[in-house]
């Protein structure tokens, strides 16, 4: 089965735009596409023509790609969300969640914009100071996407590796268990060769690595250039940890100051992360940002509008990577603007469930 035309066009004008070297913001370009891709994929998946038509929502109608209807991030746990026949299904990405819960699923035909997306992202806002053909030395707390081959942060990771890690570079969980028995002597060789590490993962990995440290009575200053990228939340299974508790950990264990610490912004049901601009613009206030081809709202729930500038609202996001499925999406996490970024401040209590039912009412009515 091939596919179609229109597809086909829009998935090559947007790998083009991510290959450029150096990226440029393009919002033309973005609105165009956004618009196109948007009136695709009314066309072509049922359940989401569904929830527009219930807002009146159609290409004719919708002028602006901030016009576009968001879908809640928790229909993607009771529906399958393609934009394309199933039979041409290639991959599954889940979100964690235990057997007996349901899971969000982000189903792809392809992974070229998946992958075409994440990389340029990770290396722009993660490893900034990489000179070109240079590779960098990256641990990753977390399994590699052959024991996981349904998460999208060890796809993430192992993309990352494998384009930008030198031979030092690999995964350090098996098994669900960290290996310190192996990643502790790779750091300290490190730091005693003066090679500047990158080490990855969830931010309650860095908890284990802190606290597996501490017990042994072990510091480690790692090399000049060093940082950490965090992800996920600060609330694991026994406790919470402030971020700000975090951060200092990590400077006290690893010799890592706050500033060399990124964290991304990323959920399974998205092609696109979005990262701390502390690397990429150390002089400027620390926020998220994105590559040109994503964009972020942040929404005033009483009115649907923007909200002010430094006020909470709810974190909407528009990814057009997202080709195979669906490209607007309300998150269930707060945020608010800091001065061409966000900052993302907690979570909407009740948001995903109430959103989720709604969005699934409507999408699988007949």
């Amino acid at each position: 089965m091939s596919a179609d035309p229109a597809r086909v066009a829009l998935d090559a004008e947007l790998l083009a735009w991510m290959r450029e070297e150096p990226w440029r913001d393009d919002e033309e370009r973005f609105e165009r596409l956004a618009l196109a891709l948007f009136a695709f994929q009314l066309a072509h998946c049922e359940p989401y023509a569904r929830f527009c038509a219930g807002r009146g929502a159609t290409p004719d109608r919708v002028a602006s790609w901030r016009e576009i209807p968001a879908v809640p991030t928790g229909a993607f746990k009771e529906m399958a969300l393609r934009s394309f026949p199933a039979a041409r299904e290639r991959h599954v990405f889940r979100t964690s969640g235990t057997s007996a819960g349901r899971r969000g699923e982000l189903h792809l035909d392809t992974l070229a914009l998946y992958e075409a997306s994440l990389l340029p992202t990770f290396r722009h806002f993660v490893l900034p100071e990489l000179a070109p053909g240079e590779r960098a030395r990256i641990r990753v707390l977390a399994p590699a996407p052959a024991e996981a081959p349904d998460s999208s942060l060890s796809h993430l990771f192992g993309c990352a590796v494998d384009a930008l890690g030198d031979s030092g570079s690999g995964f350090d969980v098996r098994g669900g268990a960290l290996q310190l028995d192996a990643l502790l002597p790779r750091l300290e060789r490190a730091a005693a060769e003066s090679v500047p590490m990158t080490i990855c993962g969830t931010a309650f990995a860095f908890v284990h690595l802190l606290d597996a440290l501490s017990a042994l009575g072990a510091k480690l200053v790692l090399a000049p250039g060093s940082h950490v990228m965090e992800t996920g939340g600060f609330k694991g299974r026994s406790r919470e940890l402030p971020r700000a508790a975090l951060y200092a950990a990590i400077e006290e264990g690893l010799g890592i100051p706050p500033e060399r610490v990124v964290n991304q912004y990323g959920m399974t049901e998205l092609a696109t992360s979005f990262y701390d601009s502390v690397l990429a613009e150390p002089d400027r206030p620390r926020r998220k940002l994105g590559p040109p081809w994503a964009r972020v709202r942040v929404i005033d729930p009483e009115t649907g509008a923007d909200a002010a500038p430094g006020t909470a609202g709810v974190i909407s996001i528009v990814d057009l990577a997202n080709t195979g499925s669906v490209l607007a999406l309300e998150t269930a996490d707060l945020g608010r603007t800091v001065e061409d970024g966000f900052e993302v401040i907690g979570r909407e209590p009740g948001a995903e469930s109430r959103g989720c039912s709604i969005a699934a009412d409507e999408m699988l009515a007949p």
